[in-house]
């Protein structure tokens, strides 16, 4: 299966790209680096563990991808906390990267099965 046909690779661009957007106006570089960095790593990893011909070495990467997104989820909390987004926000990036979480989990259960 192309990685582009995937649900769960496509709900992960889109949580990142609006992620992404939402703090074009914040200042705090190190915030919005480290955010970005592990929102862009969600898909990204998707996509890597799907083209990698080995099923141990796609799920490594649907592994990193499942980190990526509890490190994503905790740097919401934190930038919620901290006044960058806001109660709707946080909660609809929250909750879609708990969906997600569980998807990408559902992905490796499902690859373990050939090995």
């Amino acid at each position: 299966m192309k990685f582009e046909n995937m649900e769960v690779w496509k709900k992960a661009v889109q949580l990142s790209t609006e992620i992404y957007l939402a703090n074009r106006t914040i200042k705090d570089y190190g915030f919005k680096d480290q955010i970005g960095r592990s929102g862009l790593s969600v898909p990204s990893n998707i996509a890597e563990g799907m083209e990698r011909s080995s099923i141990k070495e796609s799920l490594n990467f649907l592994s990193y991808a499942k980190a990526s997104c509890g490190e994503l989820y905790t740097q919401v909390v934190i930038g919620h906390k901290i006044g960058y987004y806001n109660d709707d926000s946080a909660s609809r990036y929250k909750s879609e990267a708990q969906v997600i979480s569980k998807m990408i989990a559902a992905l490796i259960n499902k690859r373990k099965e050939f090995i």
